[in-house]
């Protein structure tokens, strides 16, 4: 007996030991609808077996696998998890593919992952983490900007003229002969000398079009009587295709919201921009944001009215239309180009003179916002 216990003691001690448990996503950002394949590695990288061993996934379910069945439920509330108890030979390698289902926006964490094996004998098993957690992000719909009610060929009331305003003399675009009128700086010497005439530089233009999303997440006059979950989905859909089409048409897009940001209890802003990785970031805030509000929009508004760029346009999505959201965006009319109302209430927001109105009511149970 006591040969028995000091083996299974032995055994157990080292279950677990050169253990790898690998889980393959090969992508962690999508949007609803979409599915992504999954690929659980589990590899024993000794000599002695494993007569049982059991991993425990958690898992959220908002990106489960497309047969709901596989995740089993768990512990904790609104969480399931993905098991697979299995045996393992020395040095053998078991792999489990399948394919998820992204169901509705939203930042997710995936895992930590952890392994449960023992002594063939039942009698001591061990326990650790084998896989840190992961996060998984869900952007929101993306509807095209006819389906907001806006004119396809000038959404935001900006078409670009012929006239660059803006340019940077630090990068030359090309060269073109001289004009009478044209400064003596701009001349090109090098290009005048190998053509015989006097050539005159042309710089980069730049684009001086910047646009800031405002997002209200209220979805009642009064923020803290609760939240109408299908309301707040097609307002973060609305502003996540406003984002989209003003950063392909060119803008400089930036983003606001009283609502909170993923994993965090406070609002949010997002300054005008267009690097390459611009667009994911402001999607990625539209995924996460929650609907803890903190302060009313008409007033966040007007705080965040000095870190707005002078001259650039403001589009302002909202389901409540208040006279204070309309004192507030006559006031903000004053250092901004163009101010727009998006509404998405059942009563049609009234005119203002300076703001555009936008009317599209939110129908439960309809598609798009």
């Amino acid at each position: 007996m006591c040969v028995v216990l000091l083996a299974a003691q032995a055994w157990n001690r080292i279950a677990l030991s050169s253990l790898d448990y690998r889980r393959r996503l090969k992508f962690r950002r999508g949007f609803p609808g979409e599915e992504m394949p999954l690929e659980i590695a589990i590899e024993n990288r000794k000599a002695l077996p494993l007569a049982w061993l059991r991993t425990s996934d958690r898992w959220a379910p908002e990106v489960g696998p497309k047969e709901e069945s596989i995740l089993s439920a768990n512990h904790q509330g609104g969480e399931a998890a993905l098991n697979l108890v299995v045996a393992m030979r020395g040095f053998e390698r078991i792999r489990r593919r399948y394919q998820l289902l992204f169901r509705r926006r939203g930042v997710f964490t995936i895992g930590p992952a952890a392994a449960l094996s023992g002594d063939p004998f039942g009698l001591y098993q061990s326990e650790r983490l084998v896989q840190p957690a992961q996060q998984v992000v869900v952007y929101p719909e993306i509807v095209p900007a006819r389906e907001l009610g806006l004119s396809p060929d000038d959404p935001f009331g900006d078409r670009k003229t012929l006239r660059r305003l803006f340019e940077d003399n630090t990068q030359t675009h090309g060269v073109r002969d001289y004009l009478p009128g044209d400064s003596l700086r701009r001349i090109h010497w090098p290009a005048t000398a190998r053509t015989s005439r006097l050539q005159t530089r042309i710089y980069q233009p730049i684009s001086g079009l910047d646009l800031i999303i405002c997002l209200n997440a209220a979805t009642y006059p009064r923020h803290w009587e609760g939240t109408n979950p299908p309301l707040l989905e097609a307002l973060v859909r609305t502003a996540a295709s406003l984002v989209k089409e003003a950063y392909d048409r060119g803008y400089r897009v930036g983003l606001i919201s009283n609502g909170s940001i993923a994993h965090a209890d406070r609002p949010f802003r997002i300054a005008p921009g267009r690097s390459p990785g611009h667009l994911p970031l402001m999607l990625e805030a539209l995924a996460g944001l929650a609907p803890l509000i903190t302060v009313p929009f008409e007033r966040f508004l007007l705080l965040q009215a000095p870190r707005l760029g002078y001259g650039a346009g403001l589009v302002a999505v909202s389901a409540v239309t208040t006279e204070a959201l309309y004192e507030s965006l006559l006031r903000l009319r004053a250092r901004c180009r163009r101010v727009t109302l998006i509404s998405l209430a059942e009563v049609p927001p009234r005119a203002v003179p300076g703001i555009e109105t936008t009317h599209r009511p939110f129908q439960a149970g309809a598609e798009g916002p």
